[in-house]
């Protein structure tokens, strides 16, 4: 009779499964603790592995398949006559199909009351230890970690060509299981680390990071581009209609939803290639479209949109005038969804977990490795801020000058915006030159035929020289906001001063690259 030895930690779908390879394919079963116990409960013929080996499982279960017999009758041979002759020496039964998933180390560390001593008693040994060692020999064993695969495991047992494919697919997602598996523990481990014990300001030793296949794209950035999505991004968003999400669509998304996490009033965004064309907040949100769109009528055609409160029919009904790509919101109405549903084409993704992104570290790929670095999303405190021209800002325009700091961060540099009290009134981004960027703001209010006179100026990174913040003043600003820390600041500011502008240092600079 084949043998089969079963045990797991997910036990869905396992007694349906053990079921037919019983009743159907005529294996023997082997298991251990509490897989041995429900299969048993369930009527199936089931021997302990103790009873196999005949070694009793001890230190409160940790030693249990860790022996000769179980790891013999994996990794012999079949076509080896000394291992045949030495299995047969030492008793050792070989086993054709093992089914292990692991103990639930990365469940078990998530969750926030997590003590050091549970996520180590979480580690699995054995598991790894068997997947490994049948893996290695999928030539002649079955390896099956993802209860997925039970299905297509029972269909190709009838068909020996597309077993020998399959058990070759299973050894591969078993390696990469028990990597992910690995990578888990050490950056758990490494986060529990002592100060000296190799992290250097708070970043790991040795980066490590494996993450499953989400989505194979149509291309990447440019059809000759092959992509794909890895990682859990489709838990944080669900598509409710429209064409599959592209490449470029998953990068304005991601900056779609870091932008809108800095608002608690309602707030719409609009952004193209992850830069935001116009952002405002209001006591609703289509009163904050309408001064959002204002702000750059043509950069939103084709753009992505996002807001932090449900789209309703007053909304969906105003977006639907121009051509978008994407709509973010955290729900849309029903009234709304039969406005857009005739937009057959536009993406509606609702942000399931909210649109306060959660990540913590950025990846950026290099000539011969990446950059790991936190995200910059140090919260903004105005008492953190220093005034530091003779003018202190008045209250409205301190609020358009928090506005659009919070906006700045999300503008790829050199950056620069004009604000009013809850809204852009011009973006300038990613240009060489700072007088450019502001150059180019201020035209774009033009063309949106939208006043800077009072407005407040917001610069990701500080002044080099009195022209750009005097080229500001001309446009119309009366305030400034900017990190500070030129060594031509006290230019800048007796600039400032001869101009009767207001102006904050935040010692904090936004560069985006």
């Amino acid at each position: 009779m084949p043998l089969a030895l079963l045990s797991v930690s997910d036990k869905t779908g396992l007694l349906p499964f053990a079921k037919s390879l019983v009743e159907q394919h005529g294996y023997k079963l082997l298991s251990t603790g509490g897989t041995a116990k429900m299969l048993r409960d369930a009527g199936l013929p089931v021997t302990d592995v103790g009873e196999h080996t005949g070694f009793p499982e001890i230190m409160e279960g940790r030693v249990k398949t860790l022996h000769p017999k179980v790891h013999g009758g994996l990794l012999c041979r079949r076509d080896s006559h000394e291992h045949l002759e030495q299995a047969k020496q030492h008793h050792i039964d070989l086993i054709d199909l093992v089914v292990v998933n692991l103990y639930p180390f990365e469940a078990t560390v998530a969750k926030p009351n997590c003590s050091f001593e549970d996520a180590i008693e979480n580690i699995d040994i054995g598991g790894p230890s068997m997947l490994r060692s049948a893996a290695k020999n999928h030539a002649a064993v079955t390896v099956v970690t993802d209860p997925a695969d039970y299905e297509r495991v029972l269909a190709a047992l009838v068909q020996p060509a597309a077993l020998s494919e399959l058990r070759r697919e299973l050894a591969l997602k078993v390696f990469q299981r028990t990597s992910a598996y690995d990578a888990a523990i050490a950056n758990y481990l490494e986060t529990q680390s002592q100060p000296g014990t190799g992290n250097v300001l708070g970043m790991p030793a040795r980066f490590t990071t494996t993450l499953p296949l989400a989505q194979r794209l149509r291309y990447g950035e440019n059809p000759h581009q092959q992509a794909a999505l890895y990682g859990s991004f489709h838990e944080a968003f669900e598509q409710l209609q429209g064409k599959e999400l592209s490449y470029n669509n998953i990068l304005d998304i991601t900056a779609a939803t870091y932008l809108i996490g800095e608002f608690e009033r309602p707030t719409l965004a609009i952004l193209k290639h992850t830069n935001p064309c116009g952002v405002a907040s209001a006591d609703s949100l289509l009163a904050a479209w309408q001064l959002a769109f204002e702000t750059d009528r043509q950069a939103p055609f084709g753009g992505i949109i996002v807001a932090n409160r449900t789209v309703d029919q007053g909304l969906a009904s105003a977006i639907a005038e121009i051509f978008s790509e994407v709509i973010i919101a955290p729900e849309f109405d029903a009234d709304a969804l039969a406005i857009l549903s005739k937009k057959k084409n536009l993406r509606l993704m609702r942000a399931k977990v909210g649109l306060r992104a959660d990540t913590l570290r950025e990846i950026r790929a290099v000539i011969g490795g990446v950059l790991v670095q936190d995200r910059d999303q140090k919260p903004i405190n105005p008492r953190d801020f220093k005034v530091v021209t003779k003018r202190v800002p008045t209250a409205d325009e301190m609020s358009a000058l928090l506005f659009g700091w919070r906006v700045v961060r999300h503008v790829k540099s050199n950056a620069i915006v004009y604000a009013g009290r809850e809204r852009t009134l011009g973006i300038g981004a990613g240009q060489m030159s700072r007088v450019d960027s502001s150059r180019i703001a201020v035209w774009k209010a033009g063309e949106a035929k939208l006043s800077l006179a009072g407005s407040a100026v917001c610069s990701d990174a500080f002044f080099p020289f009195p022209d750009g913040l005097l080229a500001a003043a001309d446009a119309g600003a009366t305030c400034a906001i900017q990190p500070g820390g030129s060594v031509k600041d006290a230019e800048v500011i007796a600039a400032a001063d001869a101009r009767n502008m207001a102006m904050v240092f935040t010692g904090m600079r936004h560069f985006r690259h």
